[in-house]
């Protein structure tokens, strides 16, 4: 009878292992999945940036500096390989892209140039749905995040090497500019 008893604890354990491990896994896998479609709104703005820059380039040859930053942010998140690293280019490329929306000011011509105008459009969709998706990777992160750091998961999570894994933040230099209210100007 005794026998009996701690088999079926022992069966029991296993599947509650075998549980907690798959939910873990399929958390993984989820926040992943998210990052891909990370990756593909990714793949469509890094696809019109060259677009805009040779546009923009037409009326604002001295800008250059502002450009290259751009530019420069692009190559360097199309190079990115981890997640993390993704995560850390394409906040600075945002960071690029909001200083060359600043630059664009002075440029009342450009600003109703109709390729510019299709191409800001699009630019503007493809950040809107990156918002998306951001908003969507940090959700499965925070699941993610949580059942490696609540019980019972936290004492199989760290014995099968899943980690806390960071969020898509904005970058804490941006964070500043982002607590400023909107200046408006006529």
């Amino acid at each position: 009878m005794t026998t009996i008893i701690i088999i079926v604890v022992i069966v029991l354990l296993v599947f509650w292992v075998i549980s907690v491990y798959n939910g873990l896994v399929r958390c993984r896998n989820a926040r992943e999945n998210a990052f891909a479609n990370i990756d593909v709104q990714l793949k469509q703005r890094h696809d019109l940036i060259p677009q805009l820059v040779a546009t923009v380039k037409g009326y604002a040859d001295h800008e250059k500096e502002t450009l290259m930053r751009v530019t420069n942010a692009r190559a360097s998140a199309m190079s990115a390989t981890s997640i993390n690293d993704k995560i850390q280019a394409e906040n600075a490329l945002s960071s690029a892209l909001a200083g060359l929306k600043v630059s664009l000011e002075a440029y009342p011509d450009l600003k109703a140039n109709q390729n510019f105008l299709q191409l800001q459009g699009e630019i503007s969709d493809v950040e809107n749905k990156l918002a998306s998706v951001r908003r969507f990777f940090n959700s499965t992160t925070k699941e993610l995040n949580n059942a490696i750091q609540t019980f019972p998961g936290n004492i199989l999570a760290g014995m099968f090497g899943f980690h806390k894994e960071p969020m898509f933040e904005v970058p804490q230099e941006e964070r500043a500019a982002l607590d400023k209210a909107p200046e408006i100007k006529f």
